[in-house]
C-alpha cells in the first residue's frame, strides 16, 4: 500500500507540478507518505502545505505558481504581471496578488505575497489563466495590468506605471482602445491619457 501511494504522489506531482496537502487527502494519500517522500529527498516542501518534486524544473513563474496554489480566488497582478508580460525590467521581491475587497487576508511566509483589494468586475475582467507548472494561474492581461499601476500608482511609483504602458505599446501587447475600456472603468483615463496619446503617437 505504500508502495502504490508513493508512485502515486510522485505522478501527481509529475502531471500538476505543484500540490497541496489537500490535494492529495482527497486522493486518498496520507500524510505520512508525503512526509516519508520529503524525508528521502525525492519531494521538497517550498512553503508550508505545498509540495514539488525535488527535481523539478525551477523558472521564474515558480513563485506565481505557489502563490496561486496557496490563494486559488487571488489574481497575479501589478508589477508581477507587467513581469510575466516582459513589459517591465522590475523584478519584484514579492508576488503581487490581488483579493477580494471582503476576503481574509492569509498569512503566508514563502513565497513573500503582496495584497492589494479588488472588488466586482476587477477580480474577473481582463483576467486570464495561463499554465504555469500544470497549474492554471489567473493573470491580469497587458492592458488590465497597466491601468492597475496607474490606478495604484501611489503605491508602486509612476514610473512603474509608465515603462509598462511605453512596453506595451512598443510591443504592441495592448492597444489604445482596450486601455481607454479598462481606465474608464477604472476611473483613471483623465490621468492616462496625455501618456497614452504621446507612447501612441511614439510608435506610429
Amino acid at each position: 500500500m505504500a508502495d502504490t501511494q508513493k508512485e502515486r504522489v510522485l505522478n501527481l506531482l509529475k502531471a500538476k507540478g505543484i500540490l497541496r496537502l489537500k490535494d492529495f487527502l482527497a486522493e486518498e494519500i496520507d500524510q505520512e507518505t508525503l512526509a516519508r517522500l520529503v524525508r528521502d529527498g525525492q519531494v521538497v516542501r517550498p512553503s508550508r502545505g505545498l509540495y514539488q518534486l525535488a527535481d523539478a524544473p525551477i523558472d521564474a513563474s515558480q513563485a506565481l505558481a505557489e502563490a496561486a496554489a496557496l490563494v486559488p480566488k487571488g489574481v497575479i497582478c501589478l508589477i508581477s504581471a507587467l513581469q510575466f508580460h516582459q513589459i517591465t525590467l522590475q523584478m519584484p521581491s514579492a508576488v503581487w496578488m490581488a483579493i477580494e475587497r471582503t476576503a481574509w487576508k492569509p498569512k503566508i511566509g514563502y513565497p513573500s505575497i503582496r495584497f492589494v483589494r479588488f472588488s466586482g468586475w476587477a477580480m474577473t475582467e481582463g483576467v486570464q489563466r495561463h499554465s504555469i507548472q500544470s497549474r492554471h494561474v489567473p493573470i491580469t492581461d497587458p492592458a488590465r495590468t497597466i491601468v492597475d499601476c496607474f490606478r495604484y500608482r501611489n503605491k508602486i511609483g509612476i514610473d512603474v506605471a509608465m515603462e509598462g504602458l511605453r512596453e506595451g505599446i512598443r510591443q504592441r501587447k495592448c492597444t489604445s482602445d482596450q486601455l481607454w475600456h479598462y481606465a474608464k472603468k477604472a476611473r483613471v483615463w483623465t490621468i492616462m491619457r496625455p501618456y497614452v496619446e504621446t507612447e501612441v503617437a511614439h510608435v506610429s
